[in-house]
């Protein structure tokens, strides 16, 4: 079932998530549900706060463009009370958007490689390092759990042009 979206203003996106305590049958649900909102929004990453879910848990659908340069899509990885175990000290710089700030993007510079932890739909935890495009999705995934945006990460001049957009959201989407 595709599940209602957050949009920016709401106050469920400041929230800092709670731990998933047991995978079961009612999460597994929303984990389904989730991944039918992330692909009917066409999306990459989806995290639970942005479908008023108060729970430390993302899914990601890693993209790539191939040769004939058309975009890509892996299968859907969850990831469960992910930890962020280290990051490069390169970073790169590169246009976000997201699902809950419809229609605006911004330039946000992120750790070029990350090494994480997190737990699996069967309970297992595993450990990844990503890369690039997937580690940026996971860190942009991860600031939602914690109730930060990716807006947060832009200052000066590009973030105070963003404003008029914002409080069009606000008003758009949060009557």
């Amino acid at each position: 079932m595709k599940l209602p979206v957050a949009y920016y203003g709401n106050p469920f996106l400041r929230k800092k998530c709670k731990r998933v305590e047991a995978i079961d049958a009612t999460l597994l649900q929303l984990i389904a549900d989730m991944e039918e909102t992330l692909v009917a929004h066409d999306g990459c990453g989806l995290a639970a706060p942005q479908v008023f879910q108060d729970l430390a848990l993302f899914l990601i659908k890693d993209v790539y463009q191939n040769a004939a340069k058309e975009w890509v899509y892996e299968p859907t990885m969850v990831y469960i009370n992910p930890k962020i175990l280290s990051y490069s000290d390169e970073t790169w710089t590169r246009s976000e958007a997201c699902l809950s700030l419809p229609k605006i993007h911004g330039q946000v510079t992120r750790p070029f490689s990350i090494k994480i932890e997190a737990t699996d739909i069967h309970g297992n935890r595993f450990v990844q390092e990503l890369t690039e495009l997937r580690a940026r999705i996971f860190l942009h995934e991860n600031d939602h759990i914690n109730g930060v945006l990716y807006i947060d990460r832009i200052k000066g001049p590009e973030r105070e042009a963003l404003e008029p957009y914002l409080r069009k959201i606000k008003q758009t989407y949060n009557p």
